[in-house]
């Protein structure tokens, strides 16, 4: 006798898989999917104490992801050579869906270590040029903080490589993978 499902019960068939049986999530794919972004949340705190985030437009290369400001910002000023940050970069999945239904982004979630360089002191002609091409007129010239920031520890991941019905269960979404470039696995990373 087969015994009846709820409305609201899925077809175990139509059910994503667990994440053990998913593809592991790898250094080298989250690697990937940060240099496909240009966009993330840069979180730090003040000299007094008191968070603060801000969004910003980022270029990677050499495993380090650069960050150009004007050299009377917040982020200038506050943010210390040698000082350590939180970065999270949304991934936005979903497609034409995301646009009529509430989907949330996937996000890689890390700490990085800052190599803060003083405005004239690194050429931003020499930063990546998807990121220059991308900067305003006024952030083009060398008179600009460069923010150099080094991941370390690990990468956090929510939604990267999962389907997307998938993102609902915390369980199937989350993974930790070591931030160390891919290049420099196996050697330490970090301040």
């Amino acid at each position: 006798m087969e015994i009846p499902r709820c409305a609201h019960t899925p077809d175990p068939e139509e059910v994503p898989a667990m994440r053990s049986t998913e593809k592991p999530i790898t250094t080298e794919m989250v690697w990937r999917e940060i240099q496909h972004r240009t966009f993330a949340v840069l979180s730090y705190v003040t000299p007094r104490g008191h968070p603060r985030a801000t969004g910003v437009l980022y270029g990677v290369a050499d495993g380090a992801l650069f960050v150009v400001t004007a050299a009377t910002s917040w982020k200038s000023r506050h943010i210390t050579d040698g000082g350590e940050v939180a970065i999270t970069v949304p991934v936005r999945r979903g497609g034409l869906l995301s646009l009529m239904a509430p989907i949330p982004p996937a996000t890689i979630s890390f700490h990085a270590w800052v190599v803060r360089h003083a405005p004239g002191a690194l050429p931003v002609a020499t930063l990546p040029p998807p990121m220059v091409k991308q900067l305003p007129p006024d952030r083009r010239d060398d008179d600009v903080t460069v923010l150099e920031l080094h991941p370390f520890g690990e990468f956090l991941t929510y939604g990267i490589g999962v389907p997307l019905l998938a993102m609902r269960d915390p369980a199937k979404s989350i993974e930790r993978v070591t931030s160390a470039r891919p290049d420099r696995l196996g050697s330490s990373a970090g301040p």
